[in-house]
């Protein structure tokens, strides 16, 4: 099964607003899904920057989203428009909230990935990327993604 992964502030493959970057107010972004997968318990959101020059950088872990929830709004955070019961992951940058888009140079690629799980996963806010996708095997009933793109203006010496 498929989930169909959209937003409200870019398209797929189109460039990611700086706002939702650490050369604007680096809130997130907007993400709305939709499938019609059945028995759906939770589901689970890893942004990630394949790209980067260490290899992939995580900006962003949710998990346990209820159900009944197909969208996180613009500047979720561990303390505001997170759903009930959703609890965040720490990102790459060792804070337990989203971390936007910073590359160092070139243009990076963005993935927004949403799983729909047949399970409440029993982890900690705090996970990591690899701990969730750890505790999702076995669990997967669908998923999707939405890529954007982003390049700093001002690049920044390596």
């Amino acid at each position: 099964m498929e989930i169909k992964v959209t937003s409200s502030a870019f398209k797929e493959g189109e460039m990611i607003p700086s706002k939702y970057t650490c050369d604007g107010k680096n809130v997130s972004p907007p993400i709305t899904w939709r499938t019609e997968a059945k028995g759906i318990k939770s589901f689970s959101l890893i942004s990630d920057d394949p790209d980067a020059p260490s290899g992939d950088w995580v900006h962003w872990v949710v998990f346990n989203i209820p159900p009944s929830i197909f969208a996180l709004r613009e500047e979720t955070s561990a303390n505001r428009n997170l759903p009930d019961e959703a609890l965040m992951g720490t990102n790459n940058f060792h804070t337990i909230t989203y971390g936007g888009p910073c590359p160092p140079s070139g243009i990076h690629h963005y993935y927004f990935k949403i799983y729909a799980l047949d399970v409440v996963l029993h982890l900690k806010a705090g996970a990591t990327k690899n701990e969730l996708l750890d505790a999702m095997k076995g669990h997967i009933l669908a998923q999707g993604q939405l890529m954007g793109k982003y390049k700093r203006q001002k690049q920044q010496k390596e």
